[in-house]
């Protein structure tokens, strides 16, 4: 069973990253906060009984299937209309943390010259954008695989789908990306 201070540490653990990964399922940063925090209060409720180990696994269940419900009730509220204005950019003034890119470098940004640091911030860009871009399974299976870090079997397990499907969707999203970004000039 996990403890308080167990379940409140692996929420804090968890949550830019949730929301980052709702952010480009729905492309709404509103109806995203509103996912993830959905997602941690039924977390809480539902399973805080159960052993530490056990919690990723299914925080991410439980955030897949919020994010699949946030689509079926848009489905319902919008019919058949869609607005544009959901599929702009704001900018990317909103989505981008300059928190998280410090941290990231470790404090190598002092050595970096600002055309180099303007360069690698373009580039974030234009991967976060082509990863939204991904349909909806190949990024989830995306995100959950390399930036979740979890396994083929873990991520099968969060996506409620075979091992094969998770190694498909992953395969084409890698693919889809690298060709995207090799169109753009950018080559990693």
């Amino acid at each position: 069973m996990a403890s308080d201070k167990e379940l409140s540490d692996f929420l804090k653990s968890v949550e830019k990253r949730a929301f980052k990964r709702a952010v480009y399922a729905v492309r709404d940063e509103d109806a995203a906060l509103d996912i993830v925090q959905d997602t941690m209060i039924r977390l809480s409720e539902k399973y805080a009984d159960r052993p530490a180990a056990e919690l990723p696994l299914l925080f991410q269940r439980i955030l897949s299937n919020a994010t699949m419900d946030w689509f079926r009730r848009q489905k319902v509220r919008n019919a058949v209309v869609r607005n544009f204005s959901d599929f702009e950019s704001a900018g990317s003034d909103g989505d981008f943390d300059i928190l998280e890119t410090l941290e990231a470098l470790g404090g190598s940004m002092a050595s970096e010259s600002a055309a180099d640091s303007v360069s690698r911030e373009q580039i974030l860009l234009a991967i976060e954008a082509q990863v939204a871009e991904l349909p909806g399974r190949q990024r989830e299976a995306f995100l959950l695989r390399y930036w979740e870090e979890l396994d083929v079997a873990e991520t099968a397990a969060a996506m409620g789908c075979s091992e094969g499907s998770v190694k498909t969707h992953c395969s084409r999203a890698v693919h889809a990306l690298a060709k995207a970004l090799q169109a753009k000039g950018i080559t990693l």
